[in-house]
């Protein structure tokens, strides 16, 4: 018993003194540099002097012993006069070493590493990329596939990112994803990750943002452990960067991407990115880079249509378990077009909503109360007077002609849709809507359902449609 309380006593120390000395390491070389190289290391014993400090792998116990051993056997002589030498060793982790000595190990573990041979980095991206801790970023586990809803203005970067995802044999690489804020793209790259490392978990899959590629290059140049940070990103077998438009203007960081994604590509592994605008379009980027991006699949997801709108939100409401009238869902479809995001974060308020007032059914006045803060902001983002210019360049005739008396089909039907995109898009009354086109509410009651009676009917309407509307709330 007094042996145990020694060792006890002994463990306790030892912990409270690594705990302050892996304070300090951070504070001198930085956080990424510490959650890198000196985060994963762990106490493993202690005897005669000599501590033994466990690393995951071959690697990374070189690696340390390299650039961090001097200073922290400096800093560990302060702490504790009675250390005399500080070993690195190397212990698989699934042996279930800590940061906490077992006692078992004092006096008792041999100061000699317990594997000599050496493991690849990709082995060390592989143990930490299961806490995410490490190397890349955490994933959204409600973004998979099967949480995705396809439609008309996305089917082409689903089926893209779906083949990708299931297959090892590359068809094209890399594949590049763009869209506009909120349409979906980022819920694809998560979708593509979370598949392969579910089902195939012999791949290394790393999934990062494009400003922590740029961080993690910084710090790396900064630490001058570029050596470590080459290594990271070419032994991976899928790398997935989101928001590359981040890398704009950034030369020496682009250099960096565009030597890891030569190396990837030449070793057949496969290369995901996302970003705003597709590749020829986003300023600030090299042109032998560009090259690259455009050199795999280009899969662009446009803005969502009326019905991809309808689909999401029947799909959340079952997920979030409410029954959505037919009209609120229409309602929402039509009001809120800008992005995914804004149309899903609408119908979980509403949804809160009647989880607090228990027994309140959803109904179009209700989700107008609910959301009138929303539908005040895109109401004042949209006025008639932008629609009617709008609608006139993109149809070629003049917001005069489109406000006179003129009956030709070419004047008519852009009058006829401003009309409709008023009624839609602003919060004025039918009146006021016919005042500005110098008619009254019953010819503007007539456009209305002309128009909605052509969406349905004629497809090239509902895209005119869709494209007025983006225009309009971008």
């Amino acid at each position: 018993m007094a042996e145990e309380a020694i060792y006890n006593e002994l463990e306790l120390s030892i912990n409270e003194q690594w705990d302050e000395i892996c304070n300090q390491l951070k504070m001198e070389f930085g956080a990424t540099a510490f959650d890198s190289w000196l985060k994963p290391l762990s106490i493993s014993s202690f005897d005669d002097g000599v501590m033994n400090i466990c690393a995951p792998t071959t690697f990374m116990k070189n690696w340390v012993i390299a650039h961090y051993s001097d200073r922290i056997h400096r800093i560990w002589e302060r702490k504790n006069p009675a250390i005399k030498q500080v070993n690195f060793i190397v212990q698989n982790l699934s042996s279930g070493t800590t940061n906490n000595i077992d006692n078992s190990l004092i006096k008792r573990v041999p100061s000699t590493p317990t594997s000599q041979s050496l493991y690849s980095f990709s082995n060390v991206a592989n143990t930490y990329n299961e806490s995410e801790s490490y190397f890349g970023s955490k994933l959204n586990t409600a973004y998979t596939f099967d949480n995705f809803v396809v439609g008309k203005t996305n089917e082409f970067a689903y089926a893209a990112a779906r083949k990708v995802a299931e297959s090892r044999n590359i068809s094209f690489n890399p594949l590049f994803l763009y869209s506009g804020v909120g349409l979906g793209k980022t819920h694809l790259m998560h979708a593509i990750a979370q598949h392969i490392k579910q089902n195939d978990p012999s791949r290394t899959v790393v999934y990062i943002s494009a400003e922590q590629f740029l961080y993690k290059f910084v710090n790396a140049l900064r630490y001058k452990d570029t050596d470590a940070f080459k290594e990271q990103f070419r032994s991976v077998d899928v790398l997935m960067i989101d928001d590359v438009q981040f890398l704009a203007n950034k030369t020496k960081t682009q250099d960096e991407f565009f030597y890891t994604f030569t190396s990837l590509i030449e070793s057949g592994k496969q290369i995901i990115l996302s970003a705003d605008k597709s590749p020829n379009d986003l300023d600030g980027i090299e042109s032998r880079l560009k090259s690259r991006l455009n050199s795999g699949l280009v899969a662009d997801i446009m803005p969502t249509d009326f019905d991809l709108r309808l689909g999401i939100l029947h799909k959340k409401a079952e997920q979030l378990g409410i029954t959505l009238p037919e009209n609120v869902a229409v309602f929402l479809a039509q009001k809120i077009t800008a992005s995914t995001r804004e149309l899903e974060g609408s119908l979980k308020r509403i949804a809160a909503h009647c989880m607090l007032l228990s027994g309140h059914e959803i109904t179009l006045d209700m989700t107008q109360d609910v959301l009138k803060d929303m539908l005040r902001s895109i109401d004042r983002k949209t006025t008639i007077d932008e629609i009617q210019k709008k609608v006139a360049e993109y149809f070629n005739i003049s917001v005069k002609e489109m406000q006179s008396s003129r009956r030709a089909r070419n004047v008519a039907r852009p009058r006829q849709i401003a009309m409709y995109l008023a009624k839609q898009l602003t919060s004025r009354s039918l009146p006021e809507i016919g005042r500005k086109f110098d008619r009254d509410h019953t010819t503007v009651m007539h456009a209305v359902r002309k128009v909605e009676e052509l969406i349905i009917e004629d497809t090239s309407m509902s895209e005119s449609i869709e494209a007025l509307r983006h225009l309009l709330e971008n």
